[in-house]
């Protein structure tokens, strides 16, 4: 049985929606995309270090792979690009268009019966990259082991948030915390035993 980790940018109000650029997802008339932009250098050495240098495979909501697949195979070498690049990457989606990024596979139509599944599999741990539509339906499926997070000191009042309302009540225990010098927290949160808080 393997973990399935989160890995999600939030801001102080919890939004984790289009956190490195305007384009990224402003449905909703979202405009404040691209948040993390000031903190970009700063943050990115601590996510690489304590989230993406073990072998992992990536669950990814279809929006989400798109914008790794347009940057990534094409993007300068680095420890980085090789990880993702040669992660097995397991994508939500319900179009028939082609999966193009290296070691990419559709899930069948019942994410959450794949992802049970995959979690029942031998192999490097899972993790999510954004994709706040998955993270919800896994949430409520009481499937996510571990919460990787980073929170900004921004504000942007509204958008899609890491815990939406109505998620199911569930108690967390602080793995690790660690304090950023640009402002940024780096918390591991860890399902704990019970559902109420």
């Amino acid at each position: 049985m393997r973990e399935l980790g989160v890995l999600a940018f939030v801001t102080l109000d919890g939004v984790m929606q289009s956190p490195s650029a305007p384009e990224e997802d402003p449905s909703g008339g979202f405009a404040e995309g691209g948040w993390t932009a000031p903190y970009w250098d700063g943050v990115m050495p601590n996510v690489e270090r304590t989230a993406m240098a073990s072998p992992y495979d990536i669950l990814f909501g279809r929006k989400t792979y798109d914008i790794f697949a347009g940057h990534w195979p094409n993007a300068p070498k680095s420890d980085v690009a090789d990880m993702l690049n040669s992660a097995r990457k397991y994508v939500a989606t319900t179009r028939g268009d082609a999966l193009t990024w290296e070691n990419s596979q559709a899930l069948a139509n019942d994410v959450v019966s794949e992802v049970q599944r995959l979690k029942s599999e031998d192999g490097p741990r899972l993790q999510i990259h954004g994709s706040a539509a998955l993270i919800q339906t896994l949430l409520a499926a009481d499937l996510i082991d571990v919460f990787q997070i980073w929170t900004f000191p921004v504000v942007v009042g509204a958008g899609k948030r890491l815990f939406e309302a109505g998620v199911t009540p569930r108690r967390y225990a602080l793995q690790s915390v660690e304090a950023l010098e640009i402002g940024v927290v780096h918390q591991v949160l860890r399902r704990a035993e019970g559902n109420a808080p």
